[in-house]
């Protein structure tokens, strides 16, 4: 595995951050950040230690509203 795919998120977790930023106009503040946008997110997230990205995902996660089942 490469460099790049080990910091690489998986497909649900850029799926749901591709939700909570979609047409977003208030940030989501997560390791003391602020984020607007699924591009900001990410490349934030990637370039974080795997341990460190997991807990920003999840920080992002619980900040962000609440979705219903479909």
């Amino acid at each position: 595995m490469t460099e790049a795919e080990s910091n690489a998120l998986t497909r649900p977790q850029r799926r749901l951050l591709r939700r909570i930023f979609n047409g977003r106009v208030n940030p989501i503040v997560a390791d003391g950040r602020p984020f607007l946008t699924y591009k900001e997110a990410s490349r934030y997230l990637e370039g974080l230690t795997p341990e460190a990205r997991d807990a920003a995902y999840a920080e992002l996660k619980a900040k962000a509203p609440q979705f219903p089942a479909t």
